[in-house]
């Protein structure tokens, strides 16, 4: 045993004797004994991590909650203790998690963020049992503050909105309570009247600063701009999905379509079915799924689908999600001709991205990253913008058909995720108008192609529309049809305009057995259901030399603008007429009533979305003469605006000199919102002194000037004493000016007396020359 008698006094113990847990003073630790401040930090982390579960779908929650909550109980109880041995267990944890970390991350390289969420929440379960300090409790607010931010990045409806709501209601009282403990600041014992006051001034304190920072919060987001295309490279994608058998792409999986007498649900498949009505048989459309993506189609149906939101579609510009598109008509339908030709495209085995072949254009392009997050099962069709050049997809294999339709190898289902990247062509109307009609082989076979039975009859009939317009453009010196493009747009105006969608079924009834689609709608029935319209204009241009095709996809859908998200419906899907122009290829044309005569396009911009979306609610309130007038001021700002930021950015991407430019640029314009900060600042202060009474107005210019040259008045110092101060550091001359109109301030201020105010400026103004030179 060590005989502690023979230490000299003043010597020092060795170090195994002098290190003991016990001999230490915990209390230096910033200990934090906040029982308020404690139950605050744990209600964010929860909600932080209740909000990754309502985004992500998750049950995180379930079983991190309650452990947090245990943590957070045994590290209040335990907070003056060193707990070594929790500690080095918790380090142990801490390892074993960042090793399953790393094991899923292999397989989730595309997307990580939900699990690096995870592994945040795990290390948040264990840290919560180590909270004795302050700064402790610091990075706990921290982790909930960042799963919050993952759960905004992977949200994609509204539900995520009360809990973002709910951190900012939790997080003011934290930071109120944080400061105090900071200050060291304990409950104070007053009255009982007095406490109900202090309550009730500090909640509608409180209630304000909610209000005006979500006030402030939606005003900043509403005129965020939105740039187009992503930032990043890493594109959300859903896990690998393995595929058996071999895939060629001929098939497509609609489940709306029952083939071979298997009846679907039990119904008859011969009644209220798309699958026996393939080759024009009446029949209805199914209610969930679209009846035109198929190979082969059938135009004789009739019905509803009920609406249901089949995807979610994140894209810095509106567009049609093309699906695919038929090059055959059949007299009731349409069907692709060789659907026997899917070309089918390999991916590497380590990574998602799959590279696909696009038809060579020479008109200017824009790239366009759509990421797709499907909600309801849906063919094995690959909705995308037209001319897609990359997709990341979790298949091994995607397929390719003729018309440059994508397919998967299995069918979409609820819960998948891809990004596509599409070369997107830009619509010029002058060039399209000089693209003649010297048209390739490979396009007149099999875009020119009618049946015999009508083709004279609608070609006859769309010479005469033309033939029509071009004698009263001549009456009115107007320009006359020359060009396949205005052809086109004609046309489409002109079907839109002359013909209807019958408002009940009786007005367009099933086609009979020899009766044609097109020529019942011409003739006949003048008009028919949406779809038609798109198979009259495909047919009538064909019929006078345009190649054209029939292109079936989804709207743009509903924009959310506080996801960011395009909201697609089941009934969001139709078909269009897409024509074709050498060189430049396909572009789309309308013809549906009540839909715009061109499908939204790349050129126009998307910068200020949300703000747009805003107008246009409080337009329609306002009359159309004040809504017209205002349109045309907002949209010369707005464009203004927008051109200036893209070209602005844009000079970042020319090499050093761009770089140089875009910092001269940024340090002038700092510089000029500086001097134009200084400006509007003195005006503001010389607004608010001629508002004041005179004496008042010299005092406090005398303060600002002192202040300006480094004489700086102390707030707990009166006038006087300030003054007396100056005496001792000073030049008696500064001294006695600013002790002169000290004592005049307080003489007029506190004993009514009237000052010379002339000869006070005298000297104010002849002290400042004085200084001025000497400096």
């Amino acid at each position: 045993m060590f005989d502690f008698s023979r230490i000299r006094k003043g010597a020092s113990l060795p170090v195994w004797i002098n290190w003991n847990p016990k001999t230490k003073n915990a209390s230096n630790q910033e200990i934090e004994n906040s029982i308020p401040l404690r139950v605050l930090v744990l209600a964010l982390v929860i909600v932080g991590i209740v909000a990754t579960d309502i985004a992500s779908e998750t049950q995180l929650s379930f079983w991190a909650a309650p452990l947090s909550l245990l943590g957070a109980i045994w590290s209040y109880y335990r907070r003056q203790s060193r707990n070594i041995s929790v500690k080095f267990g918790i380090a142990l944890l801490m390892l074993v998690a960042l090793g399953a970390f790393f094991e899923r991350l292999l397989g989730e390289l595309n997307d990580t963020r939900l699990v690096l969420a995870q592994l945040l929440v795990q290390l948040q379960v264990l840290h919560s049992f180590d909270m004795p300090r302050r700064k402790d409790l610091g990075y706990s607010v921290v982790i909930g503050l960042i799963l919050l931010g993952v759960a905004a990045t992977l949200s994609q409806t509204l539900a995520f909105a009360p809990m973002l709501l709910l951190f900012l209601a939790i997080a003011l009282p934290t930071l109120v309570f944080d400061y105090r403990s900071r200050l060291g600041i304990t409950e104070v014992k007053v009255k009982s009247k007095t406490k109900q006051k202090n309550l009730a001034l500090s909640l509608s304190s409180y209630f304000l600063l909610f209000g005006v920072i979500i006030i402030s919060g939606l005003g900043i987001f509403a005129v965020l701009p939105r740039f187009p295309g992503y930032q990043l490279r890493m594109f959300p994608v859903s896990s690998n999905i393995e595929v058996k058998g071999n895939f060629t792409g001929r098939s497509i999986i609609n489940p709306g379509y029952v083939r071979a007498g298997n009846a679907k649900n039990g119904t008859d498949p011969g009644v209220n079915s798309t699958a026996n009505s393939e080759n024009g048989e009446p029949g209805k459309v199914d209610s969930s799924f679209y009846y035109g993506f198929n190979s082969r189609i059938n135009q004789n149906l009739r019905g509803e689908m009920k609406p249901k939101v089949v995807m979610r579609v994140r894209s810095q510009t509106e567009g049609f999600w093309r699906v695919l598109a038929f090059d055959r008509y059949t007299g009731k339908g349409w069907e692709i001709s060789r659907n026997d030709k899917v070309q089918t495209i390999k991916r590497s085995p380590w990574s998602y991205q799959i590279y696909l072949p696009r038809p060579l254009t020479v008109g200017a392009t824009k790239q366009i990253v759509q990421t797709y997050s499907i909600t309801s099962d849906l063919p094995n069709l690959v909705p995308a913008l037209a001319y897609p050049k990359e997709i990341y997809f979790p298949t091994p294999v995607i397929g390719v058909d003729t018309e440059n339709g994508l397919r998967a190898p299995v069918g979409l289902a609820d819960g998948l995720t891809y990004t596509v990247i599409s070369e997107v062509p830009l619509r010029d109307r002058t060039l399209l108008g000089l693209a003649g009609t010297n048209y390739p082989n490979s396009i007149s076979e099999y875009y020119l192609q009618l049946p015999p039975k009508i083709a004279e009859k609608v070609r006859k009939k769309t010479e005469e529309i033309l033939a029509n317009y071009n004698q009263n453009s001549v009456a009115k010196s107007s320009k006359s049809l020359n060009s396949a493009y205005e052809k086109a747009l004609y046309l489409a105006q002109y079907l839109k305009q002359n013909y209807k969608v019958p408002e009940n079924p009786d007005e367009f009834p099933f086609l009979e057995t020899n009766e044609d689609l097109v020529e019942a709608f011409l003739f006949k029935y003048k008009g028919g259901y949406p779809d038609h319209f798109s198979t009259v204009l495909t047919v009538m241009l064909r019929s006078i030399g345009i190649p054209t095709r029939l292109v079936a996809g989804f709207a743009p859908g509903q924009f959310n603008p506080f996801t960011g998200l395009y909201i697609v419906r089941n009934t969001d899907a139709y078909a269009m007429t897409e024509v074709y122009f050498p060189k430049y290829g396909w572009f789309a044309f309308d013809p549906i009533p009540q839909h715009p005569l061109i499908p939204p396009s790349v050129e126009e911009t998307q910068t200020f979305t949300v703000l747009q979306q805003f107008w246009k609610w409080v337009a329609g309130w306002l009359p159309s003469p004040v809504t017209g007038l205002l349109n045309g001021l907002f949209g010369s700002i707005f464009s203004f605006f927008t051109r200036t930021f893209v070209w602005f950015f844009g000079l970042f991407t020319k090499g050093w000199f761009g770089i140089i430019q875009g910092l001269i640029i940024i340090t002038s314009t700092a510089f000029g919102a500086w001097l134009l900060f200084q400006q509007w600042k003195a005006f503001c202060i010389r607004k608010a002194l001629n508002k004041l009474p005179p004496m008042e107005s010299l005092y406090q210019q005398m303060l600002q000037w002192v202040t300006a040259i480094g004489l700086h008045k102390h707030p707990s110092q009166t006038p006087l004493e300030y003054a007396q101060v100056l005496y001792q550091h000073q030049p008696f001359s500064t001294a006695e000016v600013i002790d002169e109109i000290c004592s005049s301030y307080v003489k007029w201020r506190y004993g009514g007396h009237e000052p010379d105010l002339q000869r006070l400026r005298e000297r104010f103004d002849q002290l400042k020359k004085t200084t001025k030179k000497l400096r």
